[in-house]
């Protein structure tokens, strides 16, 4: 037998009571969804209506940091509202990288990462504060930065496969420096593919490292274009190939390593703009499809080319494949170079 309760004058089972109970707080709860609903849709609507934060993941004067800074103005003028850069350099990008990660995924707070932010620190560092896949939402890839192989003029090879050669000829008789991972990886992925034996030698950066490259102290790095073109132009060091898929705009006339006959050879340097996890769908389609305009746009590619770097946009489904793909060739590299994190 059902209980019963008195309510208004009438006898009403619990059963009945429940069951009116549920509608209420159902009728509650769809009220309160559609007036959420209708906020957040009024919100993205009016998206932007203040400063966007572009938290870029390494310090002023790179080449990463160059172009941040073109994309805030350029974003500032088609979106009408100032996008202002913030430079958060220290620990590897994981820094900047957590501050977005913990920001509220309201589409004003935004990460220009790199490959050291989004593949690399997985695999170097023994813990990171944030999760480079799970914690944001990708808005775009904006640039590939080919490495270029470069070596000290005093090794007799003009080509990838005397390269080759001589470094087959003279196992563990020549030196690379690295100054980034990226840098190490490449050569450690170069080795793998060539079957050369050549020793590591670890620097502070890749300046430093190109020091010793004119100087002879090593013979071989692969550098960032932006660092080693002005080098391979005056003549102090020889530039061989590049480490992209497809030939860079800044040096067109330099093969990749893979045309040289290094087949399936790809590592390269990546900038990409991403947004805390759970911003909505619509804000970052609005982002992604300014950002594409701009790379799109052939002053503002050129200006990239001049730095080192191809225009690259992605749709956000696509950079997070792109990102998913690096983080795994990236640990598969360190893991063969038995790099162990630090």
């Amino acid at each position: 037998m059902f209980k019963t309760s008195f309510h208004g004058g009438f006898a009403i089972p619990s059963q009945r009571r429940a069951l009116c109970g549920l509608r209420t707080i159902a009728a509650m709860a769809a009220a309160a969804f559609f007036t959420l609903s209708g906020s957040a849709a009024f919100a993205q609507a009016d998206y932007p209506s203040k400063p966007i934060r572009m938290i870029v993941s390494v310090g002023a004067g790179g080449a990463t940091d160059a172009i941040a800074r073109r994309l805030a103005d350029r974003l500032s003028k088609s979106m009408n509202t100032p996008v202002y850069v913030e430079n958060q350099p220290a620990a590897s990008g994981t820094i900047a990288a957590q501050t977005v990660a913990r920001a509220t995924p309201d589409g004003y707070t935004i990460l220009i990462g790199t490959n050291t932010t989004h593949a690399g620190n997985a695999s170097f560092l023994k813990s990171i504060p944030y999760d480079p896949i799970n914690d944001f939402e990708p808005i775009s890839r904006l640039g590939i930065a080919a490495l270029i192989l470069s070596i000290n003029n005093d090794v007799p090879a003009k080509t990838v496969p005397e390269f080759i050669a001589y470094a087959k000829a003279n196992p563990g008789k020549m030196a690379f420096g690295s100054g980034t991972g990226s840098a190490r990886l490449a050569t450690e992925m170069l080795k793998a593919k060539t079957g050369i034996d050549i020793l590591s030698v670890p620097y502070k950066s890749n300046v430093q490292a190109l020091t010793d490259l004119r100087g002879g102290q090593i013979q071989i790095l692969l550098g960032d274009i932006a660092l080693m073109l002005p080098q391979i132009k005056s003549g102090a060091v020889k530039g061989l190939a590049v480490s992209s898929l497809k030939r860079s705009a800044a040096m067109p006339d330099v093969p990749t390593l893979q045309e040289t006959g290094v087949p399936g050879y790809e590592l390269v340097g990546f900038i990409a703009a991403f947004a805390p996890a759970k911003t909505p769908t619509a804000i970052v389609n609005r982002l992604n499809q300014e950002m594409v305009k701009v790379l799109r746009d052939k002053d503002f590619s050129d200006s990239l080319s001049a730095a080192g770097v191809d225009a690259a946009p992605t749709s956000p489904g696509e950079l997070r494949e792109w990102v998913i793909s690096e983080t795994k060739k990236w640990h598969d590299l360190a893991r063969a170079a038995r790099i162990q994190p630090e």
